[in-house]
């Protein structure tokens, strides 16, 4: 009899509970609703923003080349990625209920592990074809050849997803028998880790090691692509040429910056320094903010971009005449 109540109460520690609670910064904000509106409108002109993008690159024929359709994908993912985490924790706001299923908890870290690895890797890819487009002009259409860039594309999505498919498991089957409140706004791996009650420091080590090489591998190509871009731009003649490689080059390097510097803090600096506070407001950052302003900084400094926007609105506002 002893040994079944032993067994029943080892059950119900474990698996009494069959979901958690996302303790965000919205439900500690002194102003949740006013916070709300302010990120649901964040949410929706990143969402448009990406998308007015990527119909752009679509229907304008000069806007066909590698570095659009890369750029492309950079919007996808950040629609994506902004819809895997603001959507739930508004409508927890909303209905002023705080819990997240085991399921969609582990859905959601699934897709934002892949999205998050897929980006790093896609802004490695991006370095190099604007280092081939600069450094070696003559030869870029065939080293960015159709059949390159859609390889590398799907390469960032399959290495990306690898995270995902690794850490997702092994994070969700840890058992939680002690609180089951997640200091987030979304089920971010580290933070769930926190829960278990089981010894967690060799996956923690073994996390850290992936996401150093995960970070490590294209910051590498990154810094080598714009090393060598640098070299180049300075030793051109042509004043107007130099402008043009700096201006197309610092956007992206802006976007870097926003992404791998939130990235590195979260998942690359000792834990001492970490606070739960500290870690969603960096979140913040490439979570919401960065898809906000990846449309923003490759169109508005982009005079391809806004071109095409122009020539879109124009055709916009004369087929609106013609139907009246």
């Amino acid at each position: 009899m002893e040994t079944n109540m032993d067994i029943n109460t080892w059950m119900n520690n474990y698996t009494g509970q069959s979901g958690f609670t996302l303790v965000g910064f919205l439900s500690q904000s002194k102003h949740p609703a006013l916070l709300a509106v302010v990120i649901f409108m964040v949410f929706l002109m990143a969402l448009s923003g990406n998308a007015l993008l990527i119909l752009l690159i679509l229907s304008d024929t000069h806007l066909h080349t590698p570095m659009y359709f890369f750029i492309s994908q950079l919007s996808l993912m950040d629609m994506m990625c902004i819809s895997v985490t603001v959507p739930k924790m508004l409508m927890n706001q909303m209905l002023e209920n705080y819990r997240i299923s085991a399921a969609a908890c582990g859905m959601q870290m699934f897709l934002y592990l892949t999205l998050a690895g897929s980006e790093f890797l896609l802004l490695a890819a991006m370095s190099y074809d604007r280092y081939v487009a600069i450094c070696h002009p003559l030869r870029y259409h065939v080293l960015m050849n159709h059949r390159v860039c859609i390889l590398l594309v799907y390469s960032c999505w399959l290495l990306g997803s690898l995270d995902g498919f690794i850490f997702t498991p092994v994070t969700m089957t840890f058992p939680f028998c002690g609180s089951r409140e997640i200091y987030h706004f979304y089920c971010e791996v580290l933070a769930v880790t926190k829960l278990s009650c089981s010894d967690t420091w060799l996956y923690e080590t073994l996390m850290y090691v992936c996401c150093v090489i995960m970070l490590l591998i294209p910051v590498t190509v990154i810094s080598g692509s714009y090393s060598s871009i640098l070299l180049t731009v300075l030793r051109m003649n042509s004043t107007e040429g130099r402008k043009k490689a700096l201006a197309t080059c610092s956007s992206h390097m802006t976007v870097v910056i926003i992404f791998y510097g939130t990235a590195i803090y979260n998942y690359m600096l000792p834990a001492s320094l970490h606070t739960p506070e500290k870690d969603m407001v960096v979140s913040v950052f490439y979570t919401i903010l960065t898809p906000l302003l990846n449309p923003l900084i490759y169109s508005f400094r982009n005079k391809n971009v806004t071109e095409a926007m122009r020539k879109w609105f124009g055709m916009s506002t004369l087929f609106q005449q013609i139907v009246k």
